[in-house]
């Protein structure tokens, strides 16, 4: 989704959760979200300077569904955060979006004026994107999110990307003292961390969190010259 005069310098990647819909076909999926993004925001779900982007995850089995395939990012051994995370689906996964990113540094968008993302599962990714990865990246978003204990996220190192993360006080998918647990230890990494508690949300995305988010992403992803 391009916005604006000039979004080409500037890139936001959105990340969708799990298994929660059927089919291989990514096409609808993006623009039904940004559809609802759009009808739930109004004109605060645009950025006159930045180019959204919400890449779908592959249609894969998942272990957690019995083997059944659904549109994952990776593989889980069990939605649990004292199992170990499941490294060869995550890495090759983490490999393949940095292929797609660097496409897009390529295109001329520099990693310092890129943000990556997602809800669940796809802020999961973002956090392995973000500091085990690509370091360099303007920031990074989780939203219902998590790292497990066995986290392979360990080493400091400076000047990471700051971190964004909401989480429902009611979720009983990814308890909130889970995804809190996640920031508290990032935190001590060195990492600028915020974390939002949202009242009375499930494990969903709700209003409220997205306007702190699309904030958020503003004072990330300020204008520059070239974008006036």
């Amino acid at each position: 989704m391009e916005v604006g005069l000039n979004p080409s310098r500037n890139q936001v990647q959105c990340r969708r959760a799990t298994g929660d819909w059927s089919g291989p076909n990514p096409t609808s999926l993006e623009q039904g979200l940004d559809s609802w993004l759009g009808f739930l925001l109004k004109d605060e779900s645009t950025f006159p300077h930045i180019r959204v982007v919400f890449p779908t995850a592959p249609f894969r089995p998942y272990t957690p569904l019995g083997g059944e395939r659904s549109n994952v990012w990776f593989d889980r051994i069990d939605i649990s955060p004292r199992v170990p995370e499941h490294l060869e689906t995550v890495d090759s996964m983490a490999r393949e979006l940095v292929t797609l990113i660097q496409q897009e540094v390529s295109s001329g968008v520099p990693l310092s004026r890129i943000i990556v993302g997602g809800f669940s599962m796809g802020g999961a990714m973002a956090l392995h994107l973000g500091y085990r990865f690509l370091p360099q990246l303007a920031g990074v978003f989780a939203l219902s999110s998590f790292l497990n204990e066995k986290r392979t996220i360990e080493a400091k190192q400076p000047n990471l990307p700051p971190l964004f993360m909401c989480h429902g006080d009611r979720d009983t998918l990814v308890p909130i003292k889970w995804g809190r647990e996640t920031c508290d230890k990032l935190s001590k990494l060195g990492l600028d961390t915020q974390f939002h508690k949202v009242t009375n949300a499930l494990h969903e995305l709700k209003k409220t969190e997205l306007k702190q988010l699309y904030d958020w992403v503003k004072t990330r992803l300020p204008p520059t010259q070239d974008d006036l």
